[in-house]
């Protein structure tokens, strides 16, 4: 069995290859990156590298010759091409090299989303279906990484509840079924469905100190998170996403992440911890 992983080099490949060595063993994995320079500065020497442009389909056919199956870590929005175009480019290229099975990093409860965010994952997991690969869809709620402006020992805003993870639960998750056997189409990713009140407590456990929860202006929230060195795009990401928590939308009730991983997530404040220690 031959396991291929797009985007190799992000932090969430890059979790993923490392898991998944320790599962199947380098001989039997090839990662997919677009840039073969920085994957050899990131990646193990064992760990056979090959070039995969999500915007040149050609490249991708390429990458997947010869793979069974295939975790395709979803891009980021704002390139040279449209999203959904590159996603395209992606499954052609699966059809055409007739991989066995994809598993999707996707956006919760993509098939009824009203968001814009989950409009490009919603029209990819439509794709995938009519390709007639066999898939899970691995639709991730919410990287606790993604509230660094909030994780500094500072009064936290904004209210409503959401299924925070660690960015590398998701990514072990998403292996492990990468290689199970018996899988499902959809798996609905999330941690505890917590509030930001309870964020604030965790926090607080970790400083020693009470946290309060407040409101704030979007203007002040996107201040905060350019303090903590997030780029243009990933502020803009987030700010969107905080608009989805107001009204409800990240807020889960699932066991699906804790059933593939065989154990509970890690605690929130150690939580907090390994996301303030890096």
């Amino acid at each position: 069995m031959k396991y291929g992983i797009t985007a190799a080099t992000g932090h969430f490949g890059q979790v993923a290859v490392k898991e998944l060595v320790g599962l199947v063993g380098a001989d039997n994995i090839v990662a997919i990156v677009r840039n073969l320079e920085k994957a050899k500065q990131l990646l193990s020497d064992d760990i056979e590298i090959r070039q995969g442009d999500y915007d040149d389909k050609n490249s991708l056919v390429s990458a997947f010759e010869g793979l069974d199956k295939v975790l395709f870590i979803s891009s980021q929005p704002g390139g040279k091409i449209t999203r959904l175009e590159q996603h395209t480019n992606v499954v052609d290229a699966l059809k055409e090299t007739k991989v066995d099975f994809v598993a999707y990093t996707s956006f919760p409860h993509a098939d009824q989303a009203k968001s814009a965010l989950a409009s490009d994952h919603t029209a990819t997991e439509k794709l995938i279906v009519e390709s007639g690969i066999k898939h899970s869809f691995l639709r991730n709620n919410w990287y606790l990484e993604n509230e660094a402006g909030f994780l500094n020992g500072e009064d936290i805003v904004y209210n409503g509840k959401v299924g925070w993870a660690l960015e590398r639960e998701y990514a072990e998750g998403a292996v492990k079924v990468l290689v199970s056997d018996e899988t499902k189409d959809v798996y609905e990713f999330a941690g505890a469905s917590r509030s930001y009140a309870d964020l604030a407590k965790a926090v607080g456990e970790v400083y020693g100190k009470e946290i309060a929860v407040t409101n704030v202006a979007s203007d002040d929230y996107k201040a905060g998170l350019e303090k903590a060195g997030l780029d243009e795009n990933t502020i803009g990401f987030i700010l969107m996403i905080q608009d989805l928590i107001k009204q409800g939308e990240l807020t889960e009730e699932t066991s699906d992440l804790v059933d593939v991983l065989g154990h509970e997530l890690k605690a929130l404040p150690e939580a907090i911890k390994e996301v303030i220690g890096r």
